[in-house]
């Protein structure tokens, strides 16, 4: 019996130690500034919008429709006003990287427990109680007309 050639390429190890578990290992992404998914959303809507009405060629990629329709299905907030409210709530909280931040915008979690289990660099960094009175700010804008 002969043996089969393997089916996908061997792929090379990864480059750098990025790594968002207990302690944040960003690499060179370690102080950049990151973005919840509504705030993406705003981003690339805004500049497709005024790309449209200065009738510059938008060239709607297969990318670019993809990424629409995944920040519009995961962005938790639509309205420019609550991305921006939601935005100044995490900004006060300076003892957060800004990456923690934007996870926390993005994953509206409900309890501060679930928050640190899918967040766990937030451990030694906030209370239990300060984080879950950030979650339930967080969670009223999501009523407000969202």
């Amino acid at each position: 019996m002969s043996a089969h050639a393997p089916t996908s390429r061997s792929r090379e190890a990864p480059q750098g130690d990025e790594e968002a578990s207990s302690e944040l290992k960003l690499g060179e992404f370690q102080d950049v500034d990151a973005l919840t998914h509504s705030e993406a959303a705003l981003v690339i809507n805004a500049l497709v919008q005024k790309r449209s009405a200065d009738r510059k060629n938008v060239n709607e990629t297969e990318m670019l429709s993809k990424t629409r329709d995944y920040l519009d299905h995961f962005a938790r907030f639509k309205r420019k006003e609550n991305v921006e409210a939601v935005e100044r709530l995490l900004s006060a909280h300076k003892e957060l990287a800004k990456f923690e931040r934007a996870q926390l915008g993005s994953l509206c979690c409900d309890t501060a427990e679930e928050a640190k289990t899918l967040v766990p660099s937030l451990q030694d960094k906030i209370s239990d109680d300060d984080l879950q009175e950030l979650l339930d700010e967080i969670t009223k804008l999501m009523g407000y007309g969202n």
